[in-house]
């Protein structure tokens, strides 16, 4: 998924576009009308309509004021929600801090593995999830709040909405070294497809959710070994040749080092803040930022999935391929019934609150 955003970089764009009245809108009410038929026995989009009645509507109302605050925020709540999911299941296992959350005392969580440093949003769930409990207590999960931010992160960018299966419990564990379980942005797609495979997911699934790239930027560091001694032959000059010669250039200037851990490039060049079908444009053209997005070329089901939409004519078959992706990635090894526990506090296990 798309790594974390920085406002520098938004030139002093304004808010995401579905923030003032969109002509899309219509296409969005239809969604919200006719969400994904994909299910799951487990979760029900219906589990908190006695509990908590104004859930949906509470997590809309505050995600509209943390974007107006910070529009850059929308990408890296999609990445929490995919780095969460991608390790031990949905059961916000990655907003826990490292020291007695874990089996070890002072062990490290996730959110400290080298994958996830560059997560952003944390004091965002919290803040949502206080506003939560402050009209439901004790009710609603880290975790289904993590998912319905990343839905509605989307949504208030321009992007899809769609309903949420919920009633996910949140997990009592969160180890540094469960993060292998992420591709990194260095995979081709044979990588990709096994990881993603082991999570029930399929190669539609990765270039649809690749499709989230729309919204953020990349570290330099992601991507610069494409830029820069590429063969390992000691030679800066040397670049990926899967990435076109001007893209090169402009990135290059950009990121001037092999090292530049700071600064970063917009993986949707153009239309970062804005969920779209840009991306796909951009790795038709070989302009992806990723190793990872590249990959999408090397199969011949995914490479006629970015071709399709690089002709911008099917973007209401995007978004809705990418709300059922999103349902069925949310689904992924969730803690139901009595498994877990609802965390008071998002960081920590309510054992050490």
């Amino acid at each position: 998924m798309a790594t974390s955003r920085s406002s520098s970089l938004s030139g002093g764009m304004s808010t995401p576009a579905l923030l003032q009245q969109s002509t899309a809108a219509a296409l969005f009410l239809l969604l919200l009308l006719a969400p994904p038929t994909l299910t799951t026995a487990q979760l029900d989009i219906n589990f908190y309509s006695k509990s908590c009645p104004e859930l949906e509507k509470t997590v809309r109302q505050e995600m509209l004021a943390i974007l107006k605050e910070s529009p850059t925020l929308a990408g890296p709540f999609l990445r929490l929600h995919f780095h969460d999911c991608f390790v031990r299941g949905c059961d916000a296992s990655v907003l826990l801090d490292s020291g007695p959350n874990t089996p070890i005392p002072a062990a490290t969580a996730e959110k400290d593995a080298p994958p996830n440093k560059s997560l952003r949003g944390f004091g965002a769930v919290q803040r949502v999830k206080d506003k939560l409990d402050a009209l439901c207590p004790s009710t609603v999960s880290c975790a289904d709040v993590l998912a319905l931010m990343a839905r509605d992160a989307v949504f208030l960018s321009s992007g899809p909405s769609y309903a949420v299966p919920l009633g996910r419990r949140d997990g009592l564990r969160s180890v540094a070294n469960d993060t292998k379980q992420l591709p990194p942005p260095t995979s081709n797609f044979t990588r990709l497809a096994a990881m993603f495979a082991a999570k029930g997911l399929s190669p539609k699934d990765i270039v649809v959710l690749s499709g989230a790239h729309t919204l953020g930027t990349a570290r330099c560091v992601s991507f610069s070994d494409r830029l820069y001694n590429y063969t390992g032959a000691n030679n800066l000059a040397d670049v990926d040749p899967e990435l076109d010669g001007e893209y090169v250039t402009a990135l290059r200037s950009r990121c001037q080092s092999l090292a530049d851990n700071t600064t970063l490039a917009e993986m949707d060049a153009g239309s970062f803040e804005t969920f779209d079908a840009g991306y796909y444009r951009l790795v038709a053209k070989r302009r992806g930022v990723l190793h990872s997005d590249a990959a999408l070329l090397e199969d011949e089901e995914t490479r006629a999935y970015v071709e399709r939409q690089a002709t911008g004519m099917f973007v209401a078959e995007f978004f809705r391929d990418f709300a059922e992706s999103m349902v069925k990635m949310g689904s992924i090894g969730v803690l139901t019934g009595d498994q877990g526990e609802i965390r008071n506090k998002c960081y920590v296990v309510n054992s050490h609150h």
